[in-house]
């Protein structure tokens, strides 16, 4: 697939509708910036990770075209994009040395030879004062011997591990029955809450590129400080964004949310 042929299919697929950007923007809450990127088929301008094909799949199903065919041809045109050029390294030019820099060492070798010959002959000199001093010394009564010294005492250190943060905490158990599966990305850093039939499992810092997943029987609750940062999945379906991009949201999915499939399972 040649350069541009992905762009051109979308926009015709989207022209042949009579629909336009600022309404697919406003039907799938993706920012219109986004949906020019990938006319233009500038992936620069695109989030990493998950969250570009996520906006492919929301796209094709709002146009009603087919969702795998399309995520095939974005994710080969994408791929047919240029690798980025590798630094190039200058060689360091060879600097001529100074005339006076081998006379400098040869004068500071001479000066550490001679400062090492001083302080050996001063060391000799000590120790012969030492041994003749001893030598004419009277000889001296022992002292009686010393007390036996008390056995050295054993001691323990005790380490306490560290506590934990709040976010870093283990969530709580969901039992292992569960038939819904929430995968929540982040493409930025944003505060998540995630409640699971009225448990919380999360509430906390996502870093970017995370990847979460959580488990419920009914029902989940998803809060974000940043609505564009989060991706959601549920069963391996894209759910729609919480809100409007820069701003917080809250969205809640169920079983409802899925939709059916011709095979009778969920892709993931």
């Amino acid at each position: 697939m040649t350069k541009g042929t992905f762009g051109e299919r979308l926009k015709r697929e989207r022209e042949m509708r009579e629909v336009s950007l600022e309404e697919i923007s406003m039907a799938t809450r993706i920012s219109n910036r986004y949906l020019q990127a990938l006319e233009s088929e500038e992936w620069s301008k695109l989030p990493g990770g998950v969250f570009a094909r996520g906006f492919v799949r929301t796209i094709a199903r709002y146009l009603g075209l087919d969702e795998e065919s399309l995520l095939a041809e974005f994710d080969l045109a994408r791929s047919k994009e240029p690798p980025p050029q590798p630094y190039q390294t200058l060689e360091p030019t060879p600097q001529e040395l100074p005339r006076w820099l081998p006379a400098a060492v040869a004068a500071v070798v001479l000066v550490l030879l001679l400062a090492g010959v001083v302080y050996g002959w001063r060391r000799l000199s000590a120790r012969r004062s030492t041994h003749t001093a001893a030598a004419s010394a009277p000889a001296s009564t022992p002292a009686p011997a010393a007390a036996a010294a008390a056995p050295p005492v054993a001691t323990t250190s005790t380490t306490t591990a560290p506590a934990l943060p709040a976010e870093k905490r283990p969530a709580a158990s969901v039992p292992a029955e569960a038939s819904l599966d929430l995968s929540v990305s982040a493409s930025a850093p944003t505060r998540v809450r995630i409640v699971a039939d009225g448990v919380v499992l999360l509430d906390g810092e996502m870093r970017s590129g995370d990847t979460l997943h959580f488990a419920a029987n009914e029902r989940f609750e998803v809060s974000a400080a940043d609505s564009s940062a989060v991706l959601l999945e549920l069963n391996g379906q894209a759910m729609p964004p919480l809100g409007t991009p820069g701003s917080s949201g809250t969205i809640s999915l169920s079983r409802k949310d899925l939709r059916p499939t011709t095979r009778g399972t969920t892709h993931r």
